[in-house]
């Protein structure tokens, strides 16, 4: 690292610090550790080459005490009955069911331009939390301004327990007392998914604190004696990974049924993507008028308007306005996941926006994402980055990065790749 970079100077941190972080040893080690082998290592570098940078994200704890008050905020809107009448006229017949647990990692996106954190979206199947914590784990400080930084409020050491508690405060809030014994992590064709490594280390996680898990597909879950089942014994929780968020494929039958009839918990589920995810959403969150005459407090209007990124329906009455406008917009579709079908507005030719005019479309303000410069084969790059916090009843428990190139993030950058988020705790970053 330079010697001439301030302490506590992320943005210098980010654009010189050129210097590999991960230790990959340690990183073995980690995954060893829990799994008793290194076939999951040996997999990862084979097949997902991109999946972890070898580099961090430096940012302040302004940035971080930005983000943590438009969660504040949004979590406040979100308890209103206005708001909830509003999302969920708009969601699925599922999400009508109002299970008494909240749902696990939420996902809390941002982008830190120079205008401040600004949250571009929210996602209630938020992939990688557990990759993250083995991440920041294997991480070397490569020098003095690395040393006593944080990825969190909860420490590194207490990450696993802080998950696995998560899961016991889901089931306890829909089943009391009694004793949860099986969790089934559940998505199509698991082995195939991207993020199976993460499957198979929540199994581990989940065993070594004597609940017995497995990874199943929805296929292999029966219905019997008002119970969801599976080969290997009755599921108390499924552990949703599916993309499938109303439950309303056919494939996903079994699920759907176990979701209305509470036969099963299972979390995250079809009410928490509803309230939170949709991106039809953030019209709300992001309009000062609707704000106002929802009787939300004046501070927390100021918050989310300064932090969530402006976003509207896209409608073919407004297609002309909207067209010109095109290259200060983002078009992502309203149920999307995973960058899926998404366009930079100066990206598009006028096929792909009879598309979007023909889909169900929102176009959100274009805020670019920060930088990160990094090192890959002897060359230097720059690469854009966002911030998830993965959070859980409000709280957030984690910052990560994603580092890529192109329009949007993708696990297919040479250098890229999840990235742990360090910065200091306040008050110490100059």
């Amino acid at each position: 690292m330079s010697d001439n970079v301030s302490t506590g100077n992320a943005l210098a941190l980010n654009r010189e610090c050129l210097c590999t972080t991960i230790d990959p040893a340690a990183m073995r080690r980690e995954l060893a550790d829990v799994l008793g082998n290194n076939d999951l290592y040996n997999s990862i570098c084979a097949t997902r080459p991109h999946l972890f940078s070898a580099t961090a994200v430096f940012i302040t704890p302004d940035q971080v005490n930005s983000m943590r008050a438009v969660i504040e905020a949004v979590e406040s809107v979100i308890g209103t009955s206005t708001y909830r009448n509003v999302a969920l006229a708009h969601a699925s017949a599922t999400a009508a069911h109002d299970p008494r647990n909240p749902g696990v990692f939420l996902g809390y996106d941002f982008h830190l331009g120079a205008h401040g954190p600004r949250l571009i979206e929210i996602n209630t199947n938020a992939g990688g939390a557990l990759l993250n914590v083995y991440l920041a784990r294997a991480q070397k400080a490569c020098c003095a301004e690395m040393q006593g930084l944080t990825t969190g409020p909860v420490a590194l050491a207490s990450l696993e327990d802080e998950f696995v508690t998560m899961f016991r405060r889901e089931w306890r809030a829909a089943r009391g007392e009694l004793p949860l014994t099986r969790i089934a992590i559940v998505d199509d064709a698991p082995e195939t998914q991207y993020l199976y490594p993460e499957f198979i280390l929540f199994q581990a996680l989940f065993r070594r604190h004597g609940i017995d898990a497995l990874i199943a597909s929805p296929a292999e879950l029966k219905l019997h004696d008002n119970r969801l089942r599976h080969a290997e014994g009755t599921i108390d929780i499924v552990y949703n990974r599916l993309t499938d968020f109303a439950l309303s494929e056919p494939a996903h039958a079994t699920l759907h049924t176990a979701w209305l009839d509470d036969l099963a918990v299972i979390t995250p589920h079809p009410r928490a993507h509803a309230l939170y995810a949709d991106k039809r959403n953030l019209f709300q969150l992001s309009d000062p008028e609707w704000l106002h005459g929802a009787s939300i407090e004046p501070t927390m209007i100021k918050t989310l308007m300064s932090g969530v990124a402006r976003t509207r329906q896209v409608e073919r009455a407004q297609a002309e306005s909207l067209w010109a406008e095109r290259k200060r917009l983002f078009f992502k579709p309203a149920g999307g996941y995973g960058s899926k079908a998404v366009y930079r507005g100066d990206k598009i030719t006028r096929r792909v926006w009879e598309e979007i005019l023909e889909g169900d479309y929102v176009a959100q303000e274009l805020v670019l994402p920060g930088e990160r410069q990094v090192q890959v084969e002897a060359e230097s790059t720059s690469l854009k980055y966002d911030v998830r916090c993965f959070v859980y009843a409000g709280k957030i428990q984690l910052l990560a990065a994603r580092l890529y190139q192109g329009q949007v993030t993708n696990f297919r950058t040479p250098g890229g790749g999840f990235a742990p988020v360090f910065y200091p705790p306040a008050g110490t970053m100059e």
